[in-house]
């Protein structure tokens, strides 16, 4: 492993979304100098005032030769930009020996530049928004805490649910806060998971919905993508003998219904129809100035020992946007933040990092999230 990078005390945030919100600010407090990159330079001075930070941080016009020309080495760039465009950014962070921060999933593309961002000497931060981000810290948390109550032998049940809704319920049980091209994407493409200890596929995940009550109220969730890998990742004994394990998207209660018409659509196939669709839906469910969202995030851990003790244990972070930011844009921006900020403080290796590898440091993201603000609690039945 080559030695890492010192940081420079420079942070480069790319986008300036939806997604982006008072975790900016946060690193604007700590790092020596923050640049924001949108669009335009413009549109990023726009961005600066809308969130109070205008002469905290410096508007550029994004591109990636101008980038290109302003990174020096130990510089942080942060990429608020959609998955596929991760890659290119990374490529010249590991030409330029800068950082690299992101809240999103590790794609096959970032995967294989990561043997020489590691030589490099650079960190390579990933998942370390919401979902995934937070959802990871808290498995890991309870995963530990379970293993410390149990021992090694046992059987358990994981599920995670998350899902970024209306505060205020309407017909359509949903607001469109990012690309509905996403949104639908996501419900096209097969789920894998865990079920009465065997691994099922759904092919329509919808499909496959069911009710799920979150501190007494109910809600509709279903599997995501590929739950499988996380067991491992989570560091689930390998002696505990899987009944349930699910990491899956949560919905209001009767979004199912609401939908229907669109699952129709998605059934039929037809890629122009449903990227015509995905615009219609744009236009008639936005998220406008006057809504405020409503992020649940759910995750709960029941496990039985092998002398018939059980232990269960939960978390649930339940927030509601307002005037001044909205409740995604704060629970994705606030952990990313902070993993920025161990980059700063040079406390991660080179290499692949995610926001939560043990449940060491799981433990103590969680106490600093805590103390910003980010509110979210725990319950344990032993």
């Amino acid at each position: 492993m080559s030695d890492v990078v010192r940081a420079s005390g420079t942070v480069h945030w790319i986008g300036a979304g939806l997604s982006t919100g008072s975790g900016l600010a946060l690193l604007c407090d700590t790092a020596e100098r923050v640049r924001l990159w949108h669009r335009t330079e413009e549109r990023a001075a726009q961005a600066l005032d809308h969130l109070g930070l205008t002469g905290r941080a410096e508007p550029r016009a994004f591109g990636l030769a101008a980038l290109t020309a302003e990174l020096a080495p130990g510089d942080v760039v942060v990429s608020m930009l959609p998955a596929p465009e991760h890659a290119a950014l990374l490529a010249v962070c590991v030409r330029r020996r800068a950082h690299f921060a992101c809240s999103s999933y590790v794609s096959d593309a970032v995967l294989e530049q990561v043997p020489a961002a590691e030589k490099a000497g650079i960190v390579v931060l990933t998942e370390a928004g919401l979902d995934p981000g937070i959802d990871h810290l808290f498995a890991h948390s309870l995963v530990a805490r379970a293993r410390e109550a149990l021992g090694d032998e046992a059987s358990y049940s994981l599920t995670s649910y998350c899902g970024g809704v209306p505060a205020v319920p309407n017909d359509f049980r949903y607001r469109f806060s990012w690309a509905p091209a996403g949104v639908l994407g996501a419900l096209r493409s097969p789920a894998r998971y865990l079920e009465d200890g065997e691994e099922t596929t759904a092919e329509r995940p919808w499909e496959v919905t069911r009710p799920h009550v979150v501190d007494g109220e109910i809600f509709e969730v279903y599997p995501n993508r590929d739950s499988v890998p996380f067991i491992k990742q989570y560091g689930l004994p390998t002696d505990w003998r899987p009944r349930t394990f699910v990491r899956g998207t949560l919905r209001l209660e009767g979004w199912l219904r609401a939908w229907d018409a669109v699952f129709e659509e998605l059934k039929a196939g037809d890629d122009t129809r449903i990227a015509a669709l995905a615009r219609e839906l744009a236009a008639t469910y936005p998220t406008t100035d006057a809504d405020h969202d409503r992020v649940v995030l759910a995750v709960s851990l029941d496990v039985a020992g092998a002398k018939g003790e059980t232990w269960s244990g939960s978390y649930l972070l339940d927030l509601v946007g307002d005037e001044e930011e909205s409740a995604m844009a704060r629970c994705v921006s606030r952990p990313l933040s902070l993993a920025v900020r161990h980059i700063l403080s040079d406390d991660l290796p080179s290499g692949l990092n995610r926001a939560a590898e043990t449940a060491e440091r799981s433990r103590e993201w969680l106490s600093e999230l805590a103390g910003e603000g980010l509110e979210f609690t725990l319950r344990v039945d032993q």
